[in-house]
């Protein structure tokens, strides 16, 4: 018996890889996203920016947070092809 994964005939979707590929993007993304924005509000209050300033810092974190997030699902894909 072999363990590799077939790639699916031309346009069908392998669904064995999507919801890999997703589940650990749900796993990725909601760690991610919680810690960028626990960093943002630390840092802030830590160099004293005041409201605007932590708004500002957790936005900037939250945006390095979801671009590393997309950076891992094109990643993730491109391992585990989920399209034919």
């Amino acid at each position: 018996m072999s363990q590799t994964a077939s790639a699916p005939a031309s346009g069908r979707i392998n669904w064995t890889n999507l919801i890999t590929v997703v589940s650990a993007a749900i796993l990725l993304g909601t760690e991610t996203v919680g810690a960028a924005l626990a960093f943002g509000w630390a840092m802030a209050g830590w160099l004293g920016f005041g409201d605007i300033g932590t708004w500002i810092l957790e936005a900037l974190s939250l945006a390095l947070g979801v671009a590393a997030l997309v950076w891992f699902f094109r990643r993730a894909s491109s391992v585990e092809p989920w399209r034919g």
